[in-house]
C-alpha cells in the first residue's frame, strides 16, 4: 500500500496476538526510514486464539494480504504472542560445566505455564548485566506450529523474534537516538488490547522485560488503572533487587496518540513519578503516497475476506510497535 523504490527493504514484521494480526515493512534509503507496507486484520469472532481454525484463519489471512498489498520478497520475521511465552528475569547460575541451559531449565521450570519437560521446551536466554539474564521459553509444539504458518503461506521465515527485543529495537530506531540517550535506563510500556508489554533496557541492552495482565479493554476506570501503576512499580522494585545501581530514568509509553488516552498516560507517570513521553512510531516513519486499502479477492472458508486494515496516522487505534521493530530486526 506505499510505494518504496530505493536502496533498502526490511523484512516483514508480522505480530500475531490474541485478538489480531498485524503485518509491516520498513524501508531505508539513506534519508530515513519509510514504511513500505502494512496491514492489519482483527480475530473473527468466535474463533479460539491458538486453535486450529485459528491456525487456517491466519495462514489464510497472511497469503491474501502479502500477496495483494505492496509488501516487498518473502521473508519474515515474525513473534509468538505474549501470552504463548514465558518469560524470567534470573541470575545466571554459576557453573564448572557447560551446562548453562539445563541449570536454567531447572531454576525455571516450577514457573512454567506448561507441562515443564525439557524435551519439549525451547530455552533462550540473552545475557544481562550483574551477570543477570532474560530467560525466554516456549513448548515446542507452539513454535512448530507457528512455522507451519509461513511454510504454508510461502513466506521464508528468517527468524522467530521476541517481542522484548522487538519493542527495544522500536524504541533505539526512533525515540533514543539523542547523545544523552546512550546510557539512559527506560522503561518501555506497550499498551495492547488485552495486556501490557514492558520493557527496561538501555538502548538495545535488554535489563529486564515482563507481560502484564491489564490492556487497553480494562483502563476504563481508576481501579484498573491503579492496578496496573502498580505492576509497573513492581517491575522497576524487581529490576532494582536485580541491578542495585540502576535507575530508571525516563518512561516511554509505544503506542500512537490515539490509541491510549492521553490522561491514562499523564496518571501513570506522575504516579511512577518518572519523566515520560509518548512513543508513537507511526509519526516516526516517512509515508510518502496515500493509504489505499489493499487486501484478499477471495472470500475465506467462513465466507469472509482477508481485506485488512491499512495503517492510518489519524485516529489509529492499532499499536504497531511490536510489528515495526520485528521489521527493524
Amino acid at each position: 500500500m506505499f510505494k518504496f523504490s530505493k536502496s533498502h527493504a526490511y523484512s516483514i514484521g508480522v505480530d500475531i496476538g490474541d485478538d489480531s494480526l498485524k503485518l509491516v515493512q520498513l524501508g531505508e534509503d539513506g534519508n530515513g526510514i519509510s514504511l513500505i507496507a502494512g496491514q492489519s486484520e482483527n480475530l473473527p469472532e468466535g474463533v479460539k486464539a491458538g486453535s486450529s481454525q485459528w491456525q487456517r484463519w491466519a495462514i489464510e489471512t497472511i497469503r491474501q494480504l502479502t500477496s495483494n498489498g505492496d509488501f516487498q520478497g518473502k521473508e519474515v520475521i515474525a513473534a509468538l504472542p505474549a501470552r504463548e511465552v514465558f518469560i524470567d528475569n534470573i541470575k545466571i547460575p554459576k557453573l564448572d560445566d557447560s551446562d548453562v541451559e539445563g541449570a536454567i531449565f531447572s531454576k525455571i521450570k516450577q514457573k512454567l505455564p506448561f507441562e515443564p519437560i525439557q524435551e519439549n521446551t525451547m530455552i533462550k536466554y540473552i545475557p544481562m548485566e550483574q551477570d543477570n539474564a532474560l530467560v525466554i521459553a516456549a513448548e515446542r509444539k507452539i513454535i512448530d506450529r507457528h512455522l507451519a504458518i509461513y511454510e504454508k503461506t510461502g513466506l521464508t521465515i528468517k527468524s522467530i523474534g521476541i517481542w522484548p527485543t522487538a519493542l527495544a529495537n522500536c524504541y533505539t530506531r526512533f525515540f533514543g537516538r539523542r547523545k544523552s540517550d546512550l546510557e539512559t535506563i527506560v522503561m518501555l510500556v506497550c499498551i495492547e488490547a488485552n495486556y501490557s508489554n514492558v520493557v527496561i533496557c538501555r538502548q538495545n541492552n535488554l535489563l529486564f522485560a515482563r507481560s502484564l495482565s491489564t490492556g487497553l479493554s480494562q483502563l476504563d476506570n481508576k481501579k484498573s488503572v491503579n492496578k496496573l501503576v502498580l505492576d509497573l512499580t513492581e517491575c522497576r522494585r524487581q529490576f532494582a533487587s536485580m541491578n542495585p545501581r540502576g535507575q530508571v530514568g525516563r518512561l516511554v509509553f509505544l503506542t500512537s496518540e490515539t490509541a491510549v488516552d492521553k490522561e491514562i498516560c499523564i496518571t501513570i507517570a506522575k504516579q511512577l513519578d518518572i519523566p515520560a513521553q509518548v512513543g508513537d512510531c507511526l509519526a516516526a516513519v516517512e509515508i510518502t503516497e496515500p493509504c489505499r486499502h489493499a487486501g484478499g479477492s477471495e472470500d475465506d472458508k467462513d465466507g469472509k475476506r482477508a481485506n485488512g486494515t491499512p495503517i492510518e496516522r489519524r485516529k489509529c487505534e492499532v499499536n504497531w510497535a511490536t510489528a515495526f521493530g520485528l521489521s527493524l530486526s
